[in-house]
């Protein structure tokens, strides 16, 4: 076969964009085919972040479209501008995924890539400012700018899904731009305590704390998930005490503001408040308008301005849904090939997400309704619900949040769990059947689940009532 070219790469994606639409980006027009040997094509890609994202998550959705365009058994193997020049990487025994992507380059060389995976799509350029954000974004792009100068540490808090991950990542890949040789360590929480665990047990904390002090940048997603983990708190407040004094910068988020992390350290509350906290609100109408906007455009998606507007009149929770909304649409208008992307096809892209059915009457309650009266009437904190606290009085709240989830919406096991703090599917069928159980052998948890399933029902009367 012949050297590839530009045609063969739109011929590429294009098979891309009919079989996996929901990880095509318009980015991917800019990839570069460079030559066919040894039964692999190498594929260039000039920025980092991309480069390291369709390494680590679309290796095989390419070969697969390589070897349909081409017919051809080929490997895909994605390059940078430091590879080009390079020999390549002879395939190691341990990882598959090594051969596929070939010689080293300085990406492969920075902690923030052996880290949790970073989104080309959580750039600054792709952030959507709004009144509810506008603070986060100015004082995030500030230290991104002069990371350990501007405001340090930087804490962000908000709810689920108003864009603390876009900020976090955001801040990394333009720090990453500005300075490829920055050291980043970019982490959720849960990995940090899982890390410290690990290394406890293996007698290697000198290891662990080379790790998290040795950077010039530590990023923690959802801090809260510290609560009740005394020895983890413990040595965090030694890694920040460490990173602080040297001048790095410390970058956290939350879904709850430092005082409200419950059983959270007070040294860890006083030191959390003693940089700049910044907090992210429910996008208003216009910023929803301007997000889908956004999302859309990122997938090479045109949209018509009313279903721009009816979108976002019908999704008001956070961010996720209105993404979620978007690639929804996305694969309706790929399965209806023969139509546009009509009113129609936006009621079924926003039916579930919106709780409703035609998106324009709620059929159902929403988890946010579920999670607004479960909350209510316990009395208990939206992130004690989503923290991993196991006291009865959270976890009982939060095992009857997951059971109405699953009886009153259509939501998957893992859609549900995702919701919830992060939690697997198996968590959730043991919640249910948990709820299950104990109805037909507690009267007051009867009563309890009775009285929020008609107050559930009673809401979502009175919204069938009101005016499309």
């Amino acid at each position: 076969m012949g050297q590839p070219d530009h045609d063969m790469r739109d011929a590429i994606v294009a098979h891309l964009r009919r079989h996996h639409p929901d990880m095509c980006r318009h980015w991917f027009d800019d990839i570069e085919p460079l030559e066919v040997s040894g039964g692999t094509i190498k594929l260039l890609i000039h920025e980092p972040v991309q480069l390291n994202y369709l390494r680590k998550r679309c290796v095989e959705p390419f070969q697969e479209a390589v070897q349909a365009v081409t017919g051809h058994l080929l490997a895909v193997r994605f390059v940078g501008p430091d590879d080009v020049e390079a020999e390549p990487a002879e395939p190691t025994r341990s990882s598959s995924f090594n051969g596929a992507r070939g010689g080293s380059s300085s990406s492969d060389e920075n902690p923030i890539y052996e880290q949790m995976l970073i989104s080309p799509d959580y750039s600054f350029e792709n952030f959507v400012v709004g009144p509810a954000n506008r603070l986060a974004h100015a004082a995030a792009l500030a230290v991104a700018q002069q990371p350990g100068r501007a405001y340090n540490p930087f804490f962000i808090h908000g709810g689920v899904g108003l864009g603390k991950t876009h900020l976090l990542q955001a801040i990394c890949q333009r720090v990453l731009r500005a300075n490829p040789a920055t050291r980043i360590h970019y982490d959720s929480c849960d990995q940090f305590m899982n890390q410290f665990m690990d290394a406890v047990q293996a007698g290697r904390m000198n290891d662990f704390r080379h790790r998290f002090r040795n950077v010039d940048m530590l990023i923690i997603d959802d801090i809260h998930d510290l609560a009740q983990r005394e020895r983890t708190q413990e040595e965090f407040f030694h890694t920040f005490n460490s990173l602080y004094q040297a001048g790095k910068q410390i970058v956290l988020s939350s879904d709850a503001p430092p005082d409200e992390i419950p059983d959270l350290e007070e040294r860890l509350t006083s030191r959390f408040n003693s940089g700049l906290v910044a907090r992210i609100d429910k996008p208003c109408y216009e910023t929803r308008v301007a997000i889908v906007k956004s999302k859309a455009a990122l997938r090479s998606l045109t949209l018509p301005d009313e279903l721009v507007s009816y979108i976002a009149a019908k999704i008001d929770s956070n961010i996720r849904a209105l993404e979620g909304a978007i690639s929804r649409l996305q694969v309706l208008s790929m399965v209806n090939e023969s139509s546009a992307i009509d009113h129609d096809m936006a009621k079924e892209a926003v039916r579930e997400l919106a709780g409703g059915s035609g998106g324009v009457q709620p059929s159902q309650p929403t988890i946010q309704d579920i999670i607004e009266a479960v909350t209510g009437y316990y009395d208990v904190k939206l992130t004690d619900l989503l923290s991993k606290r196991r006291q009865k009085s959270i976890a009982l709240p939060r095992q009857i949040c997951m059971w109405l989830a699953r009886k009153h919406t259509r939501f998957s096991l893992e859609e549900i769990g995702g919701y919830f703090g992060g939690r697997d599917h198996t968590t959730v069928m043991h919640a249910v059947k948990t709820i299950d159980g104990r109805r037909n052998e507690n009267e007051t948890l009867e009563h309890d689940v009775s009285r929020l399933e008609e107050m559930l029902l009673a809401k979502h009367d009175q919204q069938r009532e009101q005016p499309a």
